[in-house]
């Protein structure tokens, strides 16, 4: 996804997926368009990260900034909003609410699916806490690079509907690069390494998960897409880490042993 042209189409995924058939994507909403999802759950602090002493990497530069509101690519961002609204209440809206949560347990049930192996605490318990220390250090690279942009998010300014509450966040919290997208794509290159027979299922539901954000109306594509450049150099920099490297080597031991019990349960249509 790198110009305007391909972004309908990296939304597509997340869309086909949630909803059936094609021609009920666009439909009125069929429930109330202001989901109910804890944001306290979507930010859960995680266990202290593994870069103590920081990355030495430069969000902001790696990212650029985002596209200008009157730019092509700002006027596509904000079109895709647009339309995305119309998802309020479909299975693609669920599935948005449910990639909301950076806690844990929905991310390690639908990684879980993808990798064709439980992940969890208890399956798990070195490669659950790893990535969940990703996301403590996720944070040490967008968060400065949101402080430079300051890019409002999309439903600041209107009352159209978005997958979780309008907290104080929304108003507060930058729009671009996206968390969301950086984490799920790097959990997506992690367990891609430890789950290399189904790379192509992980790597695809870590785009999922940042689409998601655009499918919630809380991101634009653009910075879903910012966030995955981010997640890429995060992984880059912590394959440099000893510790970080010490628990991968746990985690492909706890994998194969997890996948020797048999598929995840609950995964179906999900």
């Amino acid at each position: 996804m790198t110009r305007n042209a391909l972004l309908p189409a990296a939304l597509a995924g997340v869309l086909l997926a949630g909803c059936s058939p094609v021609q009920d994507l666009f439909s009125p909403p069929k429930a109330a368009p202001y989901a109910t999802s804890p944001s306290t759950a979507s930010w859960t602090k995680p266990p202290a990260g593994y870069l103590k002493t920081g990355m030495n990497l430069d969000g902001a530069l790696i990212v650029g900034p985002p596209p200008a509101p009157d730019s092509p690519r700002g006027k596509a961002d904000r079109a895709t909003f647009e339309t995305t609204r119309k998802l309020a209440g479909t299975p693609a809206w669920d599935h948005a609410i449910a990639d909301a949560d950076l806690s844990g347990a929905h991310g390690f049930k639908s990684f879980s699916c993808a990798a064709g192996v439980t992940i969890g605490p208890e399956a798990t318990p070195t490669l659950a806490n790893l990535l969940l220390r990703m996301t403590d250090d996720a944070a040490t690279l967008y968060q400065p690079a949101k402080a430079v942009f300051q890019r409002p998010r999309p439903p600041v300014g209107n009352t159209r509907p978005i997958c979780v509450p309008r907290e104080p966040w929304i108003e507060t919290d930058g729009s671009y690069p996206s968390g969301h997208g950086l984490i799920g794509w790097s959990w997506a290159l992690v367990i891609s390494e430890v789950a290399p027979a189904h790379a192509s299922a992980v790597l695809a539901r870590g785009r999922e998960f940042g689409d998601s954000r655009v499918v919630c109306g809380v991101h634009y594509p653009s910075d879903i897409e910012a966030g995955r450049y981010l997640g890429s150099a995060l992984v880059s920099r912590l394959h440099q880490d000893p510790a970080f490297l010490a628990d991968l080597e746990k985690a492909r031991a706890e994998v194969a042993a997890s996948r020797a019990k048999g598929a995840p349960a609950g995964c179906g249509a999900s």
